[in-house]
C-alpha cells in the first residue's frame, strides 16, 4: 500500500495526507473479510442478530429467517437483481417480498416500457448478424467496396473521427470540475494498469486497454466520451449521441451490446431474468474478439441465451449449440469426419477435370488457374476438432467430474460434424453439412449413438442434459452464483432433484433453491463479493444515477477487471471472490465510486444532495445519512470508525487545516461508503 499515491489536482499537501489513509484501510478491509466469506457467515452482524423479529408480514410466504424485513428485502434485491434503487426496499415492503420474487420468476408478466425506450438507443440489437457484417464491415472489405486501398480507408476513418471530436467540442473542452466545488480528481493511483484480475486465468481474460480484446469500448470512447478511457472527461450528460449514428465501425457492434446490457441491469425490471442472462452467458462463453464472433455475439445473446435463461436447460443447450457464435469460438464449424473430407475433395476434383476435358457451358474447354499446393495441405488437413465436444461434456453440462473419457469427447465431437456456418464471414446462419457428417456408429458414455444424421448431436444433447452429472453440476454453479462461494450440500441436493424430476425445469430449480431456509440464512447474508459489473451497476442503482449513454460504465466494468463480452478462455468469467479481491482492482473500485458520486462519469449524472438531504450539513450527520440510504443503516463499527476519521478531510468540508467549514462534500462522502466492504459484498 506504500507504493499507492494519491493525485490531487490545485491541492494542498494537507489535502494529500487523509484521503489515502481511508482508500487503504476500506480495500484491506475488503481482503481481510474475504475469510469470513469463504465460511459463509460474516462475524461482524453476530451482535446485532438480537431482537430482529424475523418474520414480519413483509415476508409471509418466505421460509423462516432471522433476518429483519429490511435485510431480507436487500437480501432479495442483491441476490437476485442488482441491488436497490432509491424507492425500492419501502415499495417492497408494501407489495411483500414473496409477490416482487414471483414477478421475477415470470419475467413476462412484467413490462418494461422504460427500459425498451433506452434500448431503441442501440440499433444493433436487432439486426440480424448479415446485416451487421453488412454495415459494419472489416475493414478490408469495406475499403474494397469503395474502391480504395485499407491503408486509404483507415485514413479516412481516423479523418472521420477528427471532426466527430470536433463537432463535440472535444478537442478543446477543458476537463470540468467535480460537483460541490471539489478540486480534485478525487483517484488513488494504481499504477498504470486499467483492469487487475483477481489470478492468472483472470488476467488473461483481462488485458490491458490497448490489446485486441479490450478495443471495443475505449475506441468508441475516444470518440463519444473523450478521456474516458483515464477516468476523465465531460461532467455529467452532454452530446454525446450527436454523432452516434456516423460510426459505422465494427468496435459499435459489442459497445451497443455491452452498453445495453449495463441499461437492462441499471434500470430493468426484470432483475432476475438479467441475473440469469450473465449466468449463461459466462456458463456458455464466447469471445467476442474472435474473428467473426464480433457480429455473430449479438445474435447469440438475443436468440440462444436471452429466450431459454429460465425455460427448458436442453432447449437453451440446443440452441447454444447451433449458434454461429459457438460454433465459430469453439472451431465446430470446421470439425469434418476426416474420411468424409477426403472423399468431398475427391468428389471436387474429379467434377474439376471433367468441366476441364469436355468444356463449359458453351462446349468450350474451361481454363483454371494452376493449383496452389499450400492451399490444396490447407484443405486436406481438415479433420475432427475435439474443442466444442470437450467443453460440452466439461463446462456446459456433466462438469470436470462428469464422469466421462477422452473416448466420450471423441465420439462426440464425431456425433456433431457436418453442424457448421454457412459462410460466417457473410450469411453467418446455422447448417448441417451431411457431406462432412461421420454418420457411423458411436459409444458416449455407454450409450450406443446411431440416430444418423444431424439426430447424432441432438441424441447427445438428450443424453447429456439428462445426465445426473449434469443436474448436480448445474445446480451446484447456480447455488454459487446466488448463494455463497460453497453452498451447502442440502440445498444443491434439493435443487438436483428438482432438475431431475422437472427434465430440467431451470425455473423450478431457482424456486427450490429461492424458497429455501439457506438462501434466506444469516450465512448467506452478504456473503458474496460482487464482480465488477454488479459494483458498477449497484452502485449507479444505489446512488439513482442517470444516463444519457452508458458508456463511461462500461469502461469502468473493464478497468476494474471485467470488460463485458471479452473473458477469452471458455470458462468464462469467475463467480468466487478470488477471483476478483486484489489491491489494483479493490482501489479502482473506490475510485470508480468516487467518480461517480462527484459527477465526473462522462453522460452519468446523480444528484447526490438531494439524495442524501437532510436537515443538518455537518459531516457525521451527512455520513450517518448516506451509511442509511446506501448501505441500509448496515455498517460494522470498524467501517464507521474508519469512515468517521476522514470526515476532518479537507476534502470533505471544502476547507484546509482550521478555517470554518465552507460546505460539506456529499459526493465524496457517498463515494467512501460506496467504497465500504458492505457495499462490496452483496
Amino acid at each position: 500500500m506504500a507504493a499507492q499515491r494519491f493525485r490531487p489536482k490545485n491541492s494542498s499537501s494537507s489535502t494529500e495526507s487523509g484521503f489515502p489513509i481511508v482508500v487503504g484501510l476500506v480495500c484491506a478491509g475488503l481482503i481481510f473479510v474475504v475469510p469470513y466469506l469463504a465460511a459463509g457467515r460474516d462475524k461482524t452482524d453476530t451482535s446485532q442478530q438480537k431482537n430482529r423479529p424475523g418474520q414480519g408480514q413483509g415476508l409471509k410466504g418466505l421460509p423462516p429467517t432471522d433476518l429483519s424485513e429490511e435485510e431480507a428485502i436487500v437480501h432479495g434485491l442483491n441476490r437476485l437483481g442488482y441491488g436497490p434503487r432509491p424507492g425500492d426496499i419501502e415499495r417492497i415492503k408494501e407489495m411483500g417480498l414473496a409477490k416482487w420474487i414471483d414477478g421475477q420468476l415470470h419475467p413476462e408478466s412484467i413490462h418494461d416500457s422504460a427500459l425498451e425506450s433506452r434500448l431503441s438507443r442501440f440499433p444493433t440489437l436487432g439486426m440480424s448478424s448479415e446485416a451487421l457484417l453488412q454495415k459494419f464491415p472489416r475493414p478490408q472489405i469495406a475499403a474494397k467496396r469503395e474502391g480504395i486501398t485499407p491503408q486509404e480507408y483507415r485514413k479516412e476513418q481516423q479523418e472521420k473521427l477528427r471532426a466527430a471530436r470536433q463537432a463535440m467540442g472535444a478537442e478543446s473542452q477543458p476537463e470540468q470540475m467535480a460537483a460541490n466545488g471539489d478540486t480534485s480528481n478525487g483517484e488513488t493511483s494504481n499504477g498504470n494498469t486499467p483492469q487487475s484480475g483477481g489470478n492468472a486465468s483472470l488476467q488473461s481474460a483481462s488485458p490491458q486497454s490497448s490489446s485486441p480484446q479490450n478495443m471495443a469500448p475505449d475506441e468508441l470512447a475516444e470518440i463519444l466520451l473523450p478521456g474516458a478511457k483515464n477516468g476523465k472527461g465531460q461532467n455529467g450528460p452532454g452530446n454525446q449521441m450527436m454523432n452516434y449514428e456516423a460510426i459505422q465501425t465494427p468496435q459499435r457492434v459489442v459497445a451497443e451490446l455491452a452498453m445495453a446490457k449495463m441499461d437492462r441491469a441499471v434500470y430493468g425490471e426484470k432483475q432476475l431474468d438479467e441475473q440469469m442472462v450473465d449466468f449463461w452467458f459466462n456458463h456458455f462463453n464466447v469471445f467476442a474478439a474472435k474473428g467473426a464472433d464480433r457480429w455473430l455475439l449479438t445474435s447469440y445473446e438475443r436468440d440462444a441465451i436471452r429466450p431459454h435463461a429460465m425455460g427448458k436447460f436442453r432447449d437453451l443447450l440446443e440452441a447454444t449449440a447451433k449458434s454461429p457464435a459457438m460454433l465459430f469460438y469453439l472451431d465446430n464449424w470446421q470439425s469434418v469426419d476426416p474420411r468424409a473430407w477426403a472423399r468431398l475433395q475427391q468428389q471436387q476434383a474429379e467434377r474439376q477435370a471433367y468441366r476441364g476435358r469436355f468444356g463449359g457451358p458453351f462446349g468450350r474447354p474451361q481454363r483454371f488457374p494452376a493449383a496452389n499446393p499450400n492451399q490444396a495441405k490447407k484443405k486436406q488437413e481438415r479433420g475432427l476438432n475435439e474443442n466444442y465436444g470437450r467443453e460440452l461434456m466439461e463446462l456446459h453440462t456433466l462438469g470436470v467430474d462428469g464422469g466421462y473419457t477422452q473416448e466420450d469427447v471423441i465420439a462426440v465431437a464425431r456425433s456433431f460434424t457436418g453442424w457448421t456456418v454457412r459462410q460466417p464471414q457473410r450469411e453467418a446462419q446455422f447448417w448441417f453439412d451431411d457431406r462432412l457428417h461421420d454418420n457411423d456408429p458411436k459409444m458416449v458414455l455407454g450409450h450406443k449413438i446411431n440416430a444418423g444424421g444431424m439426430k447424432d448431436g441432438e441424441e447427445v444433447l438428450d443424453l447429456l442434459a439428462r445426465d445426473p452429472h449434469t443436474a448436480r453440476h448445474l445446480s451446484l454453479e447456480i447455488a454459487r452464483h446466488f448463494v455463497s462461494d460453497n453452498p451447502p450440500d442440502a440445498l444443491v441436493d434439493r435443487m438436483t432433484q428438482t432438475y431431475e424430476s422437472t427434465d430440467g425445469d431451470i425455473r423450478a430449480v431457482l424456486h427450490t433453491m429461492i424458497f429455501s431456509p439457506e438462501f434466506w440464512s444469516r450465512e448467506a447474508y452478504r456473503a458474496k463479493i460482487k464482480t465488477p459489473f454488479e459494483l458498477v451497476a449497484s452502485a449507479a442503482r444505489a446512488v439513482g444515477a442517470e444516463t444519457d449513454i452508458p458508456l463511461a460504465l462500461v469502461q469502468w466494468t473493464g478497468r476494474i477487471g471485467e470488460p463485458l463480452y471479452q473473458c477469452q478462455p471458455p470458462t468464462g468469467y469467475s463467480d468466487k471472490a478470488d477471483a476478483w479481491v486484489n489491491t489494483g482492482a479493490l482501489l479502482n473500485r473506490m475510485n470508480y465510486a468516487l467518480s461517480l458520486t462527484g459527477n465526473r462519469l462522462p453522460g452519468v449524472r446523480a444528484d447526490i444532495p438531494a439524495l442524501l438531504a437532510g436537515e443538518s450539513a455537518r459531516p457525521d450527520a451527512v455520513l450517518d445519512r448516506a451509511i442509511g440510504v446506501l448501505l441500509s443503516g448496515e455498517a460494522s463499527p470498524q467501517t464507521r470508525a474508519t469512515l468517521q476519521k476522514q470526515m476532518n478531510d479537507p476534502q470533505v468540508v471544502q476547507a484546509s487545516l482550521d478555517d470554518p467549514i465552507r460546505q460539506v462534500n456529499e459526493g465524496m462522502i457517498a463515494g467512501l461508503v460506496l467504497g465500504a466492504p458492505e457495499f462490496q459484498r452483496r
